[in-house]
């Protein structure tokens, strides 16, 4: 029993490691460059929004998928 639990749990740990890499591979980066000035002239007011709310969710989901690999982290070290 101990054994199949500790295979579940590092299955689970793998997945919200994904969660985690996907979710950060996807929200906008923070800098600005040069692209900047070019995409700048081209977002109108409801794209920046749109672009805003997912990043947003993106941030959650990341910040949410790190807790729980945390806590699951420290519930693998003991067993």
């Amino acid at each position: 029993m101990n054994e199949t639990l500790r295979l579940i749990l590092t299955i689970i740990h793998v997945l919200i490691c994904l969660v985690i890499i996907v979710s950060v591979l996807f929200q906008s980066s923070k800098s600005e460059g040069l692209s900047s000035l070019v995409s700048s002239a081209a977002e109108s007011y409801f794209g920046r929004n749109k672009a805003r709310g997912l990043d947003a969710k993106l941030a959650k989901v990341t910040a949410w998928a790190t807790g729980v690999f945390l806590a699951l982290t420290f519930v693998l070290a003991i067993f």
